[in-house]
């Protein structure tokens, strides 16, 4: 009887099923970044995957539900570069600057941009794509804090939180030779009502 090679150990069933959802995230990623949501279908989303349209039905009800799944894997970047920026303690004016400067950074990605502040507000509604915004979470998170420390004013904290998001978002869609002009503004914005407050 002749030997021959060992047989690779069968890959888990759960690992299979974690890299097709994977597959399937990055490839409507690329194409959602793109060519945009309404003129990517899902035939070339499975041929990108290199999967069938059986496998993405098994992991996602929908196009929107795939949708929703790249722009929280987004989200999630996002927020991990920001967590990242902040993790050093610092006042809480420094650490909302830190994070708008991570903020920017990290959205100089086009197709995150177009993802996140172009597509899913359009594709989801305005009200949805705010709800999934967990960078928008981490920045009330910070507003939240300075407001606790006392070094702003006592604003309303989600109407701060609106402004400096917007501020920011305003940001992002600007050249990126100009991103700095934008947030030595916005800081001295923060370090302003720091000053008039104390």
């Amino acid at each position: 009887m002749q030997e021959g090679k060992p047989r690779p150990a069968p890959v888990p069933q759960a690992d299979r099923r974690a890299a097709t959802r994977s597959a399937l995230v990055s490839a409507a990623r690329a194409l959602f970044a793109e060519r945009g949501y309404g003129a990517t279908g899902t035939p070339e989303i499975v041929a990108a995957a290199g999967v069938t349209r059986g496998a993405l039905y098994h992991h996602f009800a929908d196009k929107i539900d795939l949708f929703r799944a790249v722009i929280d894997a987004e989200q999630r970047a996002l927020v991990a570069a920001i967590d990242a920026a902040t993790a050093t303690p610092t006042d809480p004016i420094g650490a909302l600057i830190d994070g708008g400067a991570a903020y920017l950074s990290a959205m100089g990605d086009a197709g995150r941009r177009r993802l996140l502040l172009v597509e899913a507000p359009s594709v989801l509604g305005q009200a949805e794509a705010t709800a999934l915004d967990l960078a928008r979470s981490s920045l009330a998170e910070g507003v939240d804090a300075a407001l606790a420390a006392g070094v702003l004013p006592p604003f309303p904290a989600k109407v701060l939180t609106d402004l400096l998001d917007a501020l920011f978002d305003r940001a992002a869609t600007a050249e990126s030779d100009a991103q700095g002009n934008y947030l030595a503004v916005i800081s001295a914005l923060l370090r302003g009502l720091c000053r008039s407050h104390t």
